[in-house]
Parts: C-alpha cells; structure tokens; sequence
C-alpha cells in the first residue's frame, strides 16, 4: 500500500500547486468559459484545469517508474506507456478545444486518435469471465473495437456531467477510490496498471477539488473531463482482461469483473445514456448541449449549487459502495449488506428530492434594504 499511497499524495500535491498557475495562464491565453443561458456559473471563469491534472499524472508516474515497487510492471508491460501517449494526444485536443473551441466531429476524431494509441500500447479488453460460460477470449480485431468503443464512451460520460462546480471531478475520484480497491484486493503479489492509474487519478482528482468546487475558481474543461474520462477507462480495461474466472460462480460472480466498471460508473453512463436518447427523440445533434443532465434536474430542485453536487456525490458512492460489497465479499451476509446499501440508494432516490423541493418551497425572509440606497449591491454567485 504505501507505493501507492506515495504516487497518490504525488499527484494531489502537483495537482493542487501546479492549478493556480494554470489559471492564470488560463486567463492570458484566453481559455475562459463566459456565461450564458445553459450555463449556471454568472461570472467568467478560467477553464484548462485539466492540464494541471495532466501535470500530476506525469510526475506521479515518474515518481512511480522511480520507485523499486513498480519496477517489474514498467519493464514487463507497456501499459503505463501507452496510457500516457493516449493521454498526451487527449490533453493537446482539449487543450485546443478549451483555447479556440472545436467542432464534435473533430473532438470525436481526437478521442478515436487518443483510443486508438491505447490500444497499440497494449490496453485492450483481450478477455473477460461470463457465468456459465467461462473465461471468453476475443479476436485481435474485436478487442481493440470494445476497447475503442468502451473509451469513448466513458470519456464523453464524463464529459457530460461537468455541468457543475466539482461535480466530474469529485464523481470520478469516487470510481477511482473504489476500482482502486477492487484491483488492490484482487491482485495477488503482482502489481498492476489498473491500480497505479486509480491511485493516480484519485490523488490528481482531489488536489484539484480544492480549486473547483463551488464556487469554482477554475474548471477543468474538455482537456479536464477527457483526460479523467481516459484514465477511468484505461484503468477499467487493464482492471478487466487481468481478471481470471473467480472462485465463486453466482451472481456475485457476475459483477467480478464484466458488470463492476459499469457499476463504478453508473451515474455518469446512465447520465449520457438519458442525453443521447433525450436529443435523438428531439431530433437534434447527439453533442448539442442542454440542461437537462440529472445535475441541472437537482439544481432546479434544491436551488443549491453545494446540495446538488453532494447529493450526487453520495448516490456515486452507494453505487461504488454496494459494487464493492458484492465484489469482494461473497457469501449470504455482503449480499445483504450490498442489497442494503442499494435499497438505501433507492429510498434517497426517492426521499432526497421530495426534501429539497419542500425545502426550497419555504419562503425566504424579508431582507431589509441597506441604508445606504446609492451603494450598489454585490452580486451573488
């Protein structure tokens, strides 16, 4: 545990000193998200974090090549190589993107190109486990479309639910604490790629929380959400063709590992699955923005920036929390501890809503006019 707890606190502390600079060079070169209609920030705000994160992820990764711990995984596998060239691709096109903007088609481009790298790296879904049937193995060619298709899919989920300050940022360190734990308690003596990434990104998510949660002095913009997008993805595929068949074949079995890295990300995933349906319905482009995502539905609620994001927050880590039970702990009793914090998740579904509206139903005090009628008043966040 302690390499990693290592190249954790590595990428937090590069992550947190390294974002201030990255703000101001934000503010000069022009990456700055103005206010619109979608929008629900009211002032304009530095974007690019996410090459702060990136910065972070390099010098923990360098740390790490360092450190006598990872030494075997560095020379026997060409994962983490691969993972930072695909890296290196993403943050250049969100970078871009964040500076001049870029059209759908083109960022999609970019992000098949960042895949694409992935997948000559070696970070492909070469098998996975199935109850019932066993260990699967994939053609070359179907692999590298799973794991090309599995990446884009999680880097625009990601990418679609930066809608509110560290709402992306705080959801992904979420799912990175617990694959992180999945892989940990699963590796037997052997280091591997998915947990040094997890570790990874959990320590950059959190060094960066601290600049964007609300209200955000800077946003991690496409380069941000990307860049976490890519990482979660990569961990999830290394995570997934390292698996052999589990010692329990029920349907706990089944999360271990085909249905995990859906759970770990399920409220991301299950966001852009309602966006893509809600704007082919409507017929409009599928990367049209809206504001419609589950956070904005929340927002309008609870009339609390703060609320909203930590309840989503919490929903993420029932998910990770019931996906980790059912897991790792396989017998009668995890089950009904991982049923329990599912129905849990369920009941706050249902209850949480209803509390915010009537909260927000109360009607606000009276506030006196300053006495002073010339001095304009501050505008609020």
């Amino acid at each position: 545990m302690r390499p990693f707890l290592i190249v954790f606190g590595v990428a937090a502390a590069v992550s947190f000193v390294v974002t201030p600079f990255v703000r101001r060079l934000a503010a000069r070169v022009g990456a700055v998200d103005i206010p619109d209609d979608r929008k629900v920030h009211s002032e304009p705000t530095p974007r690019m974090g996410g090459l702060a994160m990136f910065a972070a992820f390099v010098a923990a990764l360098a740390v790490a090549w360092m450190l006598p711990d990872f030494r075997e995984l560095f020379r026997e596998s060409s994962e983490p190589v691969g993972i930072l060239g695909a890296a290196t691709v993403l943050i250049i096109v969100g970078v871009i993107d964040d500076i001049r903007g870029m059209s759908a088609p083109t960022k999609l481009a970019g992000q098949l190109l960042a895949a694409g790298v992935l997948v000559l790296g070696g970070v492909q879904i070469f098998y996975f486990w199935l109850p019932g049937v066993g260990v699967l193995s994939l053609s070359g060619d179907l692999s590298a479309v799973i794991t090309v298709l599995w990446t884009i899919a999680v880097i625009n989920a990601v990418n679609l639910i930066d809608g509110l300050d560290g709402l992306a940022v705080g959801v992904t360190t979420i799912a990175a604490v617990g694959f992180f734990v999945y892989a940990f308690r699963t590796t037997t003596g052997v280091t591997t790629t998915a947990e040094l990434i997890t570790a990874i990104v959990a320590g950059a998510g959190l060094g960066f929380l601290k600049h964007n949660f609300y209200p955000a002095r800077i946003f991690m913009g496409d380069a941000g959400s990307m860049l976490l997008g890519l990482l979660l993805a990569s961990a999830t595929v290394s995570g997934i063709s390292r698996t052999t068949e589990p010692k329990f074949v029920d349907v706990a079995g089944f999360v271990v590992p085909v249905l995990l890295p859906i759970f770990v990300l399920a409220i991301p995933l299950a966001d852009a699955g309602l966006a893509v349906m809600r704007r082919v319905r409507g017929r409009r482009p599928v990367f049209h923005p809206d504001k419609q995502h589950i956070h904005h539905w929340l927002l309008d609620m609870a009339r609390s920036h703060r609320q909203a994001v930590l309840v989503m927050y919490l929903w993420s880590a029932m998910l990770v929390g019931a996906a980790m039970t059912l897991a790792l702990g396989p017998g009668e009793v995890w089950r009904f501890v991982a049923g329990g914090i599912a129905g849990a998740m369920v009941l706050s579904i249902i209850i949480l809503p209803r509390v915010l509206r009537r909260r927000t139903a109360v009607p606000l005090a009276v506030v006196p006019e300053p006495e002073n009628e010339g001095e304009p008043r501050r505008q609020m966040r």
